[in-house]
């Protein structure tokens, strides 16, 4: 089996509700339905997947053949509404999932797992929208999770490593910045060959907050700034 290439610096152990080696029951999510989803991208097929641990339905975007593949490109995306709706400027959300698919379309070959229920990194979007009222009057996006007496970061990704798996993949190469999900995969047994920056550049709204996830959440981001701001 291959073993992970990535850097001292760019590993961390996983703890908690991602060790997820230790689970008794192997099935964690069921492939409830299928289908061909022509994009402006290019034409994916869509998987949903029911997670046995919570009910939460996700949805996996593939492209290309998988099964027995090894460093397929991977991005684990959180559901956010705000930003890959409404296209929101306090964070990089939605900007980051129109370049997850374009990347796997023009690598020919990839998945976009869209975990549905991380809203506001797992609080919901009624806390997360009170937790942008509190950033508003000074708090950063940590201290406004504190605020309301909430985890700072309460997704977990057990059912994401069992449908990665289901699909056929062997190892990824995973589009992210966020150390905590490669410690999870590699977790569950499957190896991250690498970890392929998925960086926006900031704005002006949401520069504070992506500085906050690099100081208090240990997110690998080199911060550039956007062209004009």
């Amino acid at each position: 089996m291959p073993t992970s290439s990535l850097p001292e610096s760019e590993r961390l152990p996983a703890a908690g509700a991602d060790a997820l080696s230790a689970l008794a029951d192997p099935t964690l999510a069921d492939r409830v339905a299928s289908a061909r989803l022509p994009t402006r991208h290019g034409e994916f097929m869509s998987h949903v997947y029911r997670s046995r641990l919570d009910g939460v339905e996700h949805v996996a975007l593939t492209l290309g053949d998988l099964e027995g593949q090894e460093g397929v490109l991977v991005r684990l995306h959180s559901e956010c509404l705000t930003g890959d709706i409404f296209g929101s400027l306090r964070c990089d959300c939605g900007e980051q999932l129109e370049l997850a698919l374009h990347r796997i379309q023009d690598e020919g070959r990839g998945v976009l797992l869209y975990l549905r229920g991380q809203e506001g990194r797992g609080i919901g979007i009624t806390h997360k929208i009170r937790a942008y009222a509190l950033q508003d009057q000074g708090l950063d996006t940590v201290q406004a999770n504190e605020a309301q007496g909430l985890p700072v970061d309460a997704r977990s990704y057990e059912a994401a490593a069992f449908i990665l798996r289901d699909l056929g993949l062997c190892s990824v190469r995973l589009m992210s910045n966020n150390p905590r999900k490669i410690a999870a995969l590699e977790a569950a047994g499957l190896p991250v060959l690498q970890r392929e920056a998925h960086e926006i550049a900031a704005n002006a709204e949401n520069r504070r907050y992506l500085v906050t996830k690099r100081q208090k959440l240990g997110h690998l981001l080199e911060l550039p700034r956007r062209t004009g701001d």
